[in-house]
């Protein structure tokens, strides 16, 4: 049973930061890429990052890059997302997502809100 469960979020004020976590169970999480997506709103899900199954390999939406580190501890089945410089822009429920088998999963999300 694939499951993902983010924590991390709450409010933050503008250029402020915040580490969210994702923790994995019912795979073996050391085989699998993951990646970030957040959704605010009113929008689309948008994709935020990605991280292979090591860490070795990391890309980031034009929005984020530069700001957001995606990272992952597999001895603990911990992926994080640390978030500087973050913008009122960065507003949204934060998801981790994984491709395991035929399936997509998703987690429940977490709130993070940057607002003075």
């Amino acid at each position: 049973q694939v499951q993902l469960v983010e924590s991390g979020g709450g409010l933050v004020q503008p250029g402020g930061s915040l580490r969210l976590s994702c923790a994995a169970s019912g795979f073996t999480f050391t085989n699998y890429p993951l990646k970030w997506f957040r959704q605010a709103p009113g929008k689309e899900r948008e994709w935020v990052a990605f991280i292979s199954s090591h860490g070795g390999v990391t890309n980031y939406a034009t929005s984020v890059r530069g700001r957001f580190t995606a990272s992952r501890d597999n001895a603990k089945n911990t992926m994080y997302l640390q978030m500087n410089s973050l913008k009122s822009e960065d507003t949204a429920v934060y998801f981790c997502n994984a491709n395991v088998g035929l399936g997509t999963y998703w987690g429940q999300g977490t709130q993070v809100t940057v607002s003075s």
